[in-house]
């Protein structure tokens, strides 16, 4: 058995049922066989053992009241991965779904994510089993509080500095920003993605669908080629899916998908920016689903389905993990697309993977793709430092370079470990030399 495939079933072994977790080592490991072969000291100071062991994991009791009084309570996490570069950077999120294995598994991509974006930034994770939808703003502000209470105690501005995630919007961090500031007596940037009137950045909530197309646009250009007339294939209908969108009208793309958990509309016209403006208001205003938009514009509406059986150039999976399966892979390929930009948290499945890799399209996985995100965040955090506010103009272009840094990085490591243009080996590569490399300077810690 290989030293990797040690590893690997160490992780099996000691996280038992963390299903994600479990799919986010095996692939970053396969990765990094060629490095170990080439870096012995990697494993002689069991670096890798040490990699896939959170520093810090912390689980706590939320308790709150609703609207009529009665006491709820939920679970709180923070997975403090690695801060060989920096201090603990990643989101909170606030879903049902909320378990120690996504998180870890969240938590593991996130430090090679931040590592890439050449920000100094280590990786974590955390969040709650709490479901924000149908919730009234006084009972958020009551869960949010509860959790700050608990969670202050083990974040700071030069240690771990949350951002938000899937739940935790402009609402929620203003919640959790105010109790921090209450209990600590404090001003600080422990928390990004804040308002633009205090201490938030401009472009912040579309870096991540920009950072992903932004990308594509990097990919395709070692092909001589442009975004410029591409049809394009979007999931999801929040936040990142709705940048994706704006960033590729702009760049002279047409995009005929969007989706939500009831389905996904095809609009064969294309999904232009004054239908987009509609999706706005229709997600983020009235929470409605995505089967209206197909019924004010006569777009065909598919229930229960994801989108990947349309034909294509481009897709860009934008909701969550694992949305795209191999069977949804083998489609994709069918119908002629040669461009996967992930948008979300690793949205395809390793089987998924290893058929885009097979089939030598441009695949930008989701550590690289979708790094835009915590890099404006980064960027926030120098603002706040700094107790400075950017321009939208000089943050959209660091955006940019710091793509184009990432990309470049990735496609370098691709081509130094002998796989030209696989991405998923370019950035599982950086991303983990530049901490290795950290963790042997600082020593057994």
């Amino acid at each position: 058995m290989s030293y990797t495939n040690e590893i690997l079933k160490l992780v099996k072994d000691k996280n038992p049922g963390e299903s994600e977790f479990h799919q986010a080592v095996d692939e970053i490991l396969t990765s990094l066989t060629p490095v170990m072969e080439r870096h012995p000291e990697y494993q002689k100071a069991k670096i890798l053992e040490r990699f896939v062991e959170p520093e810090r994991v912390i689980i706590f009791r939320v308790p709150w009241l609703d609207d009529k009084g009665m006491p709820q309570i939920n679970r709180g996490f923070r997975v403090e991965f690695n801060s060989a570069i920096g201090p603990y950077k990643g989101g909170l999120r606030f879903h049902p779904t909320v378990n120690l294995g996504i998180l870890k598994f969240l938590g593991i991509e996130q430090v090679l994510k931040n590592s890439l974006t050449t920000l100094a930034m280590g990786g974590g994770k955390g969040g709650a089993d709490f479901d924000p939808k149908g919730k009234s703003d006084n009972e958020i502000m009551h869960f949010c509080q509860s959790f700050m209470t608990e969670l202050y105690r083990h974040i700071g501005p030069n240690t771990d500095i949350p951002a938000g995630d899937i739940g935790v919007g402009s609402k929620e961090i203003g919640y959790l920003f105010g109790q921090y500031k209450r209990i600590k007596n404090e001003f600080t940037g422990i928390l990004t993605g804040k308002g633009l009137g205090w201490g938030g950045s401009l472009i912040r909530k579309e870096a991540t669908g920009y950072g992903s197309v932004y990308f594509a646009q990097e990919m395709l250009a070692t092909r001589n080629e442009t975004l410029k007339d591409k049809v394009c294939v979007v999931s999801g209908s929040g936040n990142v899916a709705q940048y994706t969108v704006e960033k590729l009208n702009e760049l002279g793309a047409k995009v005929v998908t969007l989706s939500d958990s009831s389905g996904f509309i095809y609009d064969a016209d294309g999904i232009s920016n004054e239908k987009l403006a509609f999706i706005f208001e229709l997600k983020n205003v009235r929470k409605g689903r995505i089967k209206e938009y197909a019924d004010k514009f006569g777009a065909v509406f598919y229930p229960s389905r994801k989108p990947w059986s349309i034909k294509c150039d481009a897709a860009f999976p934008s909701a969550t993990q694992n949305e795209l399966n191999e069977n949804d892979a083998q489609l994709l390929l069918d119908n002629g697309c040669y461009l996967v930009s992930e948008g979300a948290n690793m949205p395809t499945s390793k089987k998924g993977v290893d058929k885009f890799l097979d089939a030598k399209i441009l695949f930008g996985p989701g550590k690289a793709a979708n790094a835009g995100g915590v890099a404006t965040s980064g960027l926030e955090m120098g603002q706040n430092s700094m107790r400075l506010s950017w321009s939208s103009e000089e943050i959209d272009t660091r955006l940019k370079k710091i793509m184009k840094d990432i990309h470049d990085t990735a496609y370098q490591a691709s081509i130094e470990y002998g796989d030209k243009g696989n991405y998923v080996l370019g950035s599982n590569i950086a991303g983990f030399v530049k901490v290795a490399d950290a963790m042997l300077d600082q020593g057994l810690v």
